[in-house]
């Protein structure tokens, strides 16, 4: 096998569980997860969904970096519109001192919840601050990279953090590249091969290899089982008058960020995600294929599963899978 597989956790709260449960299920799902050989273990952030506990990934990557051996972790991402470049680089900073050359900073450009929640995140902040995303991007690579005269990040770590942003389109693999960052393609799920093309071109073009594909992806012991688990799973693309757009999980999440964003015209758009589901052989079967396909050598897996054995179990069949495959 000539990638990596690495992993993407939302902290997901199962039906008939709490918030709690799914953050120590997240502290399993690591401490498997480096056992089994994953390259990467990368927390989410998203704010005030009843579905997911994942508002703190800085926290997580701290308790999880303390509790593995040697795969890395990070943030899948953090959400930079809601907060000062030099204050993420100053954590970042503390979690590459407290566990050298495994600490991963990715950046994420949505907002990561509804209205409401993105305006408590942001009520501190100058009204313009979350709109000037380019600034901060480059003031965060500064702050990374050694600060400026005046100020210097405490502390410095002697390995820095191995920055990425993440993106769906052209410009942000041209944005990522020109930062001098890794970048990883969150768009292959929407079917739109063109764009996928375009947007790992684009960065190859500038940085010289092939950025990191996300994908969802779920092997069960047989074939139906997996593609029960999966089965009605749908993205609902909310698009409003002022050419914002989002990706929800259900039409009545998209009516009620339309209401809290104060928008009596919406446009919806349902579609099926791209989700690899059936045996570990299967999963394995298209990742190559998509490796070959793509010429990306590694992929973040989320999982659209919440279920703790079934999670469990699916990273284990996949890593067993890829072993024999290797050997």
């Amino acid at each position: 096998m000539t990638y990596r597989l690495s992993l993407l956790d939302k902290s997901p709260i199962a039906p008939g569980s709490t918030g709690a449960e799914a953050l120590h299920l997240t502290l399993d799902y690591a401490r498997l997860a480096d056992r089994l050989g994953y390259h990467r273990f990368w927390l989410a952030e998203h704010h005030a969904l009843p579905s997911l506990a994942s508002a703190a990934p800085e926290i997580l990557i701290a308790q999880i970096a303390a509790l593995t051996r040697r795969i890395r972790v990070g943030s899948g991402g953090v959400l930079l519109q809601h907060y000062s470049a030099f204050k993420v680089a100053e954590l970042f900073s503390v979690l590459a001192a407290l566990a050298p050359g495994r600490i991963d900073l990715g950046i994420g450009k949505s907002p990561g919840g509804l209205p409401l929640a993105t305006r408590a995140l942001q009520r501190e902040l100058n009204p313009d601050s979350a709109r000037q995303l380019d600034r901060k991007l480059s003031e965060l690579a500064e702050w990374l990279a050694g600060g400026r005269d005046d100020v210097v990040i405490q502390p410095r770590p002697a390995i820095a953090p191995e920055a990425f942003l993440l993106g769906g389109s052209p410009a942000s693999a041209e944005r990522a590249a020109k930062l001098g960052w890794n970048f990883v393609h969150a768009g292959h799920q929407d079917g739109d091969r063109g764009n996928t093309l375009e947007t790992l071109a684009r960065f190859e073009s500038i940085a010289g290899f092939r950025p990191a594909i996300a994908v969802q992806a779920f092997a069960a012991p047989s074939r139906a089982e997996a593609e029960d688990r999966v089965a009605g799973l749908k993205v609902v693309r909310l698009h409003l008058p002022d050419g914002h757009a989002v990706n929800l999980g259900s039409e009545e999440a998209a009516l009620d960020y339309a209401r809290q964003y104060g928008a009596t015209e919406w446009g919806i758009e349902e579609k099926q995600p791209t989700v690899i589901a059936g045996t570990a052989e299967d999963v394995l079967s298209q990742l190559q294929a998509l490796h070959l396909d793509l010429g990306v050598g590694e992929f973040i897996i989320d999982q659209p599963v919440a279920e703790r054995d079934a999670r469990l179990r699916s990273i284990e069949l996949i890593a067993q899978h890829a072993a024999r495959a290797a050997a």
